[in-house]
């Protein structure tokens, strides 16, 4: 909170209260005051008289009246006298000057800035304007991750994030909804992904041992400039959305490494529809069980090799051979043949990805 800002309220106010009246802050020096004079001198209250008074005290010929936000007593206003006049110039004041500072804060709130920005919540040409006004580099390079608790208790996600990244000048930890959290990490450009999949990874564990919240974390892309953060916000939604559908079992998702999910999940659904027409025979992919698609995992997972597909299933190779031969039959498509299987993989994917009904970013 700037003291130029209380200096300027409290000074113009000298003329309608005929009165000294001022602002002391947490070590009880004073911050602002209507005579010039008083400013840096110290008064004689100390903590135990706002623990002890919930209102309005008196002190030395002065009446003291707490404020702050959020009830937190963060200043305190002095007027000089001890009459019921000096009570209500007192009041009046806390009142103009909690909303004051309200305003201020969120005027001038960093986070509450980042948070509009990834949210597009604020036009392209104020970004510039306001980052300049909050002295923000922009030249910095930014990733986000978005931290989703699956499962929580009665801890405070929030709290234990901002303490795991307390430099509230480079890094900024938003609440987005009930769900999700996002960190705005200053980081380097060329960062390697193994890096941010490493630091997702700390947070998660955290959580996990120390805490006992399950999270999942999406990693958007390092990029360069203030305006591009929404652009990494929405990709690390989207690798969690992707990872819902196409990595099941993972809690670290980053959107550089969806490979082909990240083409499927942006195709039109319709396109979809149309495509496994094309592929398969009508009915024919729902006629697949699971013991047959099991082992077309299997398959994929071992490269297409027959010996050790049925190596690791603990069949005869001419077993697995019936099976793909069967597969075949149904389908028209032979997954011995690359093109095939490569044709049967996307199919696959699609299927899930249209079963799923992911949002959409």
């Amino acid at each position: 909170m700037s003291n130029r800002l209380f200096q300027g309220v409290v000074y113009q106010m000298r003329d309608a209260i005929d009165r000294t009246v001022g602002i002391i802050d947490e070590s009880f020096t004073v911050i602002a005051c209507s005579e010039l004079g008083y400013i840096g001198e110290s008064h004689d209250v100390n903590a135990s008289d706002l623990i002890s008074s919930s209102d309005i005290f008196v002190r030395n010929n002065y009446t003291y009246k707490p404020f702050g936000t959020l009830g937190n007593p963060e200043y305190i206003i002095f007027v000089e006298g001890v009459d019921a006049q000096a009570s209500k110039y007192a009041a009046m004041l806390a009142i103009a000057l909690t909303s004051i500072k309200q305003y201020y804060d969120e005027k001038y709130d960093r986070t509450n800035f980042i948070k509009n920005v990834i949210l597009d919540n604020i036009l392209p040409g104020d970004i510039y304007l306001k980052s300049r006004e909050l002295r923000f580099n922009t030249e910095v390079a930014h990733v986000v991750l978005l931290i989703r608790i699956v499962s929580r208790n009665e801890v405070s996600v929030l709290d234990v994030v901002q303490n795991l990244f307390p430099d509230k000048q480079k890094d900024f930890v938003i609440n987005i909804n009930e769900s999700d959290i996002a960190l705005v990490k200053e980081t380097r450009i060329g960062i390697e992904a193994k890096d941010l999949e490493k630091l997702a990874r700390s947070i998660a564990d955290t959580l996990s041992s120390e805490f006992y919240v399950h999270t999942l974390v999406g990693i958007g892309t390092t990029v360069e400039g203030i305006k591009e953060l929404a652009k990494s916000f929405k990709e690390a939604q989207i690798a969690l959305e992707v990872g819902k559908v196409f990595d099941t079992e993972k809690t670290i998702i980053s959107y550089d490494n969806l490979g082909i999910a990240r083409l499927i999940y942006q195709l039109p659904t319709t396109l979809c529809d149309t495509f496994l027409r094309e592929v398969f025979k009508r009915g024919s992919i729902e006629s697949l069980d699971q013991e047959t698609l099991f082992t077309i995992q299997r398959f994929f997972e071992n490269n297409l090799n027959v010996s050790e597909t049925s190596r690791r299933l603990f069949v005869h190779r001419n077993t697995l051979v019936y099976r793909l031969e069967k597969i075949k039959k149904l389908t028209g498509l032979d997954l011995r043949e690359f093109d095939h299987a490569i044709v049967f993989k996307i199919a696959l994917m699609v299927k899930k990805y249209l079963g799923a009904n992911p949002i959409k970013y």
